[in-house]
């Protein structure tokens, strides 16, 4: 098994599903069944509006063939959870976290950077994931005078390093930690649903991070696959009472709401979602819960 970096961005020309499978043509396949079983870290390239750096680790479970591309394969996903924030492709010192990309004058490898499917060594690997989720947990930022070698040695037999978060991105409560607080960012802690904002007497939002796909479905723990819901709000969606078509427009399962539960809902019909595209309900997971979950 190795660990590798998939370069990917939004607008991919290739047939994504971005949590859940990763489209790749012929040419990557021997790094990507190395990692079969093993983790990988998401990098977005420049290209569009792209921000150079890393944004999210899952597991790669499967490596299967396209049916309908003969040369394309896909990666399929277990575990996605996007970084707390983004990590540079550079370091803070102005080093590249991949010393693969690296040349010996310090500029990047246009040759390495294109490679959409590199490996990564374990060691690289873990630093780009504490810087991901540094700030929220109290973790330190690593020395990397000291723990990270030139990218022109060949220094892995003499590290150790520790690798908490290898192990903690796998648990649960880690996981719906953040998720939640991503989701409750995306949202500004505002219920999609009836856009009330609720402060409770600690100063924390009476709001909750709902999955659009659940989790025991094999939903991606994305922003994209979340919704922040009210309490109520959450109660009726999880059990089918209203959904969201394509459009972001509230769908309700007419007969069956509570009495007097409508009048809580957006006169617009329409549910409020981020600014940010990246962060807006990905149509495939609204369209899982329109089939699997809507009553109406």
């Amino acid at each position: 098994m190795a660990k590798v970096v998939l370069t990917q961005r939004e607008d991919s020309r290739y047939d994504d599903v971005i949590g859940e499978a990763y489209h790749f043509p012929a040419q990557y396949l021997a790094a990507a069944k190395e990692a079969e079983g093993d983790f990988c870290i998401f990098y977005e390239p420049r290209r569009g509006n792209g921000r150079l750096a890393y944004w999210a680790v899952a597991r790669i479970v499967r490596v299967r063939p396209d049916p309908v591309t003969s040369d394309h394969f896909y990666a399929d996903m277990e575990g996605f959870l996007p970084f707390d924030h983004a990590v540079n492709l550079r370091r803070a010192d102005g080093r590249f976290w991949e010393s693969k990309v690296e040349k010996v004058d310090g500029s990047v490898s246009k040759g390495a950077m294109g490679v959409s499917v590199r490996r990564i060594p374990d060691i690289e690997f873990e630093l780009i994931l504490k810087a991901g989720f540094l700030d929220p947990y109290g973790a330190t930022a690593p020395d990397m005078t000291t723990v990270l070698p030139s990218p022109f040695e060949v220094a892995e037999d003499q590290l150790e390093f520790e690798r908490p978060l290898v192990e903690q991105v796998l648990l649960r409560p880690f996981r719906d930690r953040v998720f939640a607080k991503q989701v409750r960012a995306a949202y500004d802690s505002r219920c999609a649903v009836t856009g009330l904002k609720i402060i409770n007497g600690g100063g924390r939002a009476e709001m909750e991070a709902a999955h659009i796909k659940p989790v025991e479905r094999k939903g991606p723990d994305s922003v994209r696959n979340g919704l922040a819901l009210s309490r109520t709000a959450h109660w009726l969606f999880d059990r089918g009472l209203i959904s969201v078509d394509d459009d972001f427009r509230l769908l309700k399962a007419h007969g069956r709401l509570p009495e007097g539960v409508d009048r809580l809902f957006d006169p617009s019909g329409l549910i409020a979602v981020p600014s940010d595209d990246r962060h807006r309900p990905n149509p495939a997971f609204l369209n899982w819960h329109r089939e699997n979950c809507f009553k109406g």
